[in-house]
């Protein structure tokens, strides 16, 4: 009788086991997937920016330092390899083309160009996807972190290696000051 308990016990355990192992790898899944719809409008705003700062060029030629860093941060992209690479690299793009914004307003030729308003719709949609990716994102990792810290598939999570994954912070310092806009450098 008490082999058969220990035998009940031990399936018990084996099952516990492949059941947590089971639950890392479908949540380390759903991060890459979450990761992965970050990526994809990412990649959709870097192919939007050229026809966009092409369109903006002729109307704002003081701004050509933007340009610039824009096109910069837009080949530095292919070579960045962590999230957080990617997150710093999406903050000063974010902030780079809220300063192209602030300084349309002042452009009302530019701001009733067809192209431009249909380039700066849908670069407006894409960044509401990259934010609601980038939470999505956030909460997939959250969950599967906790997993990795907690007990008892901490110990399942060490055994087999699970790495945590950075969350993905949008907002740095630089992100939450004011846009500066000077209309007297003359670059």
């Amino acid at each position: 009788m008490i082999g058969w308990i220990i035998l009940a016990i031990v399936i018990i355990v084996v099952i516990a086991i492949i059941s947590m192992y089971n639950g890392l790898i479908k949540a380390r899944i759903k991060v890459d997937n979450a990761w992965s719809q970050i990526d994809v409008q990412l990649q959709r705003r870097f192919d939007l920016i050229p026809n966009f700062i092409e369109t903006v060029k002729g109307y704002m030629t003081h701004e050509k330092e933007t340009f610039t860093k824009i096109t910069e941060l837009r080949t530095s992209w292919a070579n960045t390899q962590t999230i957080s690479e990617k997150a710093d690299i999406d903050n000063q793009l974010s902030s780079s083309l809220k300063t192209i914004m602030a300084v349309s307003e002042n452009y009302p030729e530019l701001k009733a160009n067809q192209n431009f308003s249909e380039l700066s719709e849908e670069l407006r949609n894409t960044e509401n996807k990259i934010s609601f990716s980038r939470q999505f994102y956030n909460d997939t990792a959250a969950i599967y972190n906790t997993k990795l810290h907690t007990f008892p598939s901490n110990i399942i999570a060490g055994m087999f290696n699970f790495e945590p994954r950075d969350l993905f912070k949008a907002e740095s310092d630089e992100a939450r000051k004011n846009v500066k806009v000077d209309f007297g450098s003359n670059s």
